[in-house]
């Protein structure tokens, strides 16, 4: 899943692709490197961040989606907490609404996904992008989201979302410390009780900062380790920004996980 974010403030690619050709552009090039998917947000959440309204946030993204339409039949997914900005991003062809607020933050949200028979992410966040990062603490970090997402799976399905359209998101960075991410990778399997697709989104994050001591625009590998380590543990889908180099990470963890079931197999089957 390739990030596209058509903001000013996100925390590593903020002003970017403020220009809708400009995210149009880096979308297709995305799609070539080998993203199955791309992720378009028009408000950013990262820590701090404060909501956009509406209408801005329509404003940045609907032409990014119509646009990406009309030129690719990539799937396509609208970063967003607002029925509203989902239902136009789904009229013009995106394919699922990524929901950080796990479809709690607009009533309408639920019922429209379930209308238009789209995908949907439901992310695990403690707090609201303003106030997560404000002491985050939990008795046990994985038990604590497995008993949210049984939560937030069983009303997405009571609302007419289709069990097949949902995918899970733990939230790594939204309202957990480093220790917390750290151990979310690394315990990552216990999240895979849902029989859902487990999306997982490292790409840059302060944690791999605050493990490496560098900004940003420093954390290609550290993120490269975490996309590995994601996928071996279990993840499906993997968000990033990096889309060349993480589709290489991606290919060689899928062809060791493929070699381990043959070699699995094989030592069962052996006299």
């Amino acid at each position: 899943m390739g990030i596209v974010n058509v903001t000013p403030d996100s925390f590593f690619d903020g002003g970017r692709q403020m220009k809708p050709e400009q995210a149009v552009e880096l979308a297709l090039e995305m799609v070539e490197n080998g993203a199955d998917v791309i992720d378009i947000g028009g408000e950013s959440t990262r820590p701090g961040a404060h909501p956009v309204p509406t209408e801005e946030e329509l404003r940045r993204t609907e032409t990014v989606v119509s646009e990406l339409r009309r030129q690719s039949d990539v799937l396509i997914s609208i970063d967003t907490r607002k029925s509203r900005v989902a239902e136009r991003a789904l009229d013009l062809g995106a394919d699922l609404v990524n929901d950080i607020s796990s479809l709690t933050a607009d009533a309408a949200m639920a019922p429209l996904i379930a209308r238009a028979d789209a995908g949907v992410v439901l992310m695990h966040m403690r707090g609201t992008p303003e106030t997560m990062q404000e002491d985050p603490f939990y008795d046990d970090v994985i038990v604590e989201i497995r008993e949210f997402m049984e939560t937030a799976v069983r009303q997405a399905e009571a609302t007419g979302i289709s069990p097949e359209s949902i995918i899970v998101d733990p939230g790594i960075g939204f309202g957990k410390t480093v220790e917390h991410n750290l151990q979310i990778l690394n315990r990552l399997r216990a999240l895979s009780c849902f029989d859902k697709p487990l999306l997982v989104g490292t790409s840059r994050k302060s944690f791999i900062g605050s493990v490496l001591d560098l900004p940003p625009e420093g954390r290609l590998w550290g993120t490269a380790a975490t996309v590995m380590a994601a996928i071996i543990n279990g993840a499906h889908i993997v968000r990033v920004h990096d889309t060349t180099e993480m589709v290489q990470i991606s290919r060689v963890a899928d062809s060791i996980l493929n070699e381990s079931v043959h070699d699995i197999g094989e030592a069962e089957v052996q006299p």
